[in-house]
């Protein structure tokens, strides 16, 4: 088991879509949304998770159309990828 960080899906998206993570042993989690500035824009989890696969929703109403990344440290694993919401 390893520390994975999925391509979310749909991609693009709006207004909502699926992020999905993977922890092979208890961690301590923050998966953050930041847009094309790396201005942080949401906290989607920021706690304590045990082993496992976890899918999370992230809901971008409020957001204008573009590009965003969001980014996952679980421990000293750090990964990032980027999606789109077009609306």
């Amino acid at each position: 088991a390893r520390f994975q960080l999925e391509q979310n899906y749909p991609n693009p998206f709006n207004p909502v879509t699926v992020i999905t993570y993977q922890l092979p042993f208890k961690s301590s989690v923050t998966l953050k949304i930041y847009d094309i500035l790396g201005k942080e824009v949401e906290t989607l989890v920021n706690e304590e998770k045990s082993t496992g696969t976890y899918e999370i929703n992230w809901y971008a109403v409020n957001l204008p159309s573009g590009i965003y990344f969001y980014r996952l440290q679980a421990g000293s694993f750090v990964e990032t990828k980027k999606t789109t919401l077009l609306k």
